[in-house]
């Protein structure tokens, strides 16, 4: 039986929709989506900056995780680009250019560690170069997705957010077990060279932006940008002064700023447990299965549970099972009869689906409460706050490690450094209440800002959507 041009286009249609949760697939999805995949192919030179800094620049794993913590920067101060962004267009443009430079800052970062890079210094300064072309990227992206997740309905949620950390954790996906493969058979600085490419391919995408130039007033250019600063500020100030919007940013903070283990457990696993590149390459690959399956699970069933039941008990779970690492470190799950590889796969896959589990629901908060005007500065905003958290994480941790003496050859402490960062993860559960209650994630903040702000036209589209969509509206 034939079937006609127009009924198979029609039934294309049908299943890319149905793939992309009911987004249109346009020129500009693909090129969105295309930003956050190539965000996650990066992690194709995770595991050789690891091990670089470990071997060929001989850091210790307190070392190793105050420098990550430094290279977290650019993310801190993500506000900024969107602020630069949104304020600053080039050549009458504020998405296109900044994707395009952004590309060809990360290329040259790679290129870098490459080539010259030969201290520690010169290695924090590039991966602070690579950060900061992600950084700015990601501000451009999410700013695009900040503005067709407002024309959502109060049903379809979430649905682009889920799409694009999914098209992030596939591009890692694809890359997590060739990360440890190619170090098995090449050097670091060979593997950095592959990675210098894609940064390129962002500066390609970024023409497929569907963005007109912003057109200016001859007599006002001189004050235009200065006019748009000031409003954006005003705009900022007036959001972020609402409960809803602070209050469960703080939670997030304390959520995500406790001391992490993650640089020890790293040498702990290649110097003690001799675990190889293309083994640590697996354990990657498990781990991006394991956040598609989460941002599946979050899509599928949690989407319409409230904040604080999701934090809640993907807190205490994630403390319960991340305890379960204490075996691996002082190798009771050898007397147990489960081998090393097997028990490091299984905990990195649960931990995994929980984390990400627990983090969908703060981009979909913070995608719904930015108003027209200042998306990228205030969702970067919110953003950053986690990458904050991460950095005051990282040197947390690396206190730690000195305090103990954990180091590339020393072990002793590890079980009480392991239990000390999973026990303080238990410390949000005080602030809960934080976050927003059933029923109060959205129409709360918009009469909220009614309220008490004079100028109520400062999300206009937003508030006159929501106001009109009511919590039990949102459906699987």
């Amino acid at each position: 039986m034939q079937v006609s041009t127009s009924g198979w286009s029609k039934v294309k249609h049908s299943i890319q929709e149905k793939i992309l949760f009911g987004n249109e697939p346009t020129a500009e999805l693909f090129a969105i989506l295309t930003v956050y995949f190539v965000q996650g192919i990066l992690g194709l030179s995770r595991l050789a900056v690891s091990f670089f800094l470990k071997d060929e620049l001989g850091l210790s794993p307190a070392e190793v995780s105050a420098l990550f913590g430094i290279v977290v920067l650019p993310w801190v101060i993500k506000p900024v680009f969107g602020f630069i962004s949104d304020g600053f267009p080039i050549f009458g443009y504020r998405r296109r250019p900044y994707l395009i430079l952004s590309g060809i800052l990360g290329a040259l970062a790679w290129v870098g560690m490459a080539t010259v890079v030969n201290s520690s210094w010169a290695a924090v300064t590039a991966i602070l170069m690579s950060s900061l072309s992600v950084a700015v990227s990601d501000v451009i992206v999410d700013s695009l997705v900040v503005e067709r997740a407002r024309a959502e309905s109060q049903a379809e949620a979430g649905s682009l957010q889920s799409i694009c950390w999914g098209a992030s954790a596939f591009g890692g996906l694809i890359t997590a077990y060739f990360s440890g493969f190619l170090l098995e058979h090449f050097t670091t600085r060979t593997v950095f060279w592959i990675t210098a490419t894609f940064p390129l391919i962002v500066s390609g995408v970024a023409w497929l932006i569907a963005e007109s130039p912003v057109e200016k007033n001859t007599e006002d250019d001189k004050n235009s940008n200065f006019e748009d600063v000031k409003q954006q500020v005003k705009l900022l100030r007036q959001a972020i002064t609402q409960k809803i919007i602070w209050l469960p940013t703080a939670f997030l903070f304390i959520w995500q700023a406790t001391p992490s283990s993650e640089s020890a457990f790293f040498f702990f696993t290649t110097n003690e447990l001799h675990f190889q590149p293309e083994f640590l390459g697996r354990v990657r690959l498990v781990t991006s299965v394991a956040a598609l399956v989460g941002i599946w699970i979050f899509q599928r069933f949690l989407k319409s549970v409230p904040f604080r039941v999701i934090f809640a008990w993907s807190t205490v779970l994630s403390t319960i099972l991340g305890l379960t690492t204490l075996l691996l470190v002082t190798h009771a799950n050898r007397a147990l009869g489960i081998d090393d590889h097997w028990f490091s796969l299984g905990d990195s896959l649960i931990l995994t689906v929980m984390g990400q589990i627990a983090y969908m629901p703060v981009l979909v908060l913070a995608a719904r409460i930015c108003p027209p005007g200042v998306e990228a500065t205030l969702f970067a905003l919110l953003m950053s706050v986690t990458n904050l958290a991460g950095l005051v994480s990282h040197e947390l941790g690396a206190a730690l490690m000195h305090y103990l003496g954990v180091t590339e050859t020393n072990f002793d402490k590890l079980w009480l450094l392991v239990t000390i960062t999973n026990l303080s993860t238990l410390l949000p559960l005080p602030f809960i209440n934080w976050l927003p209650a059933a029923g109060e994630e959205t129409p709360k903040l918009t009469q909220t800002a009614l309220e008490e702000s004079d100028e109520t036209e400062i999300m206009p589209d937003l508030v006159s959507e929501l106001i009109m969509k009511q919590p039990e509206e949102v459906v699987d």
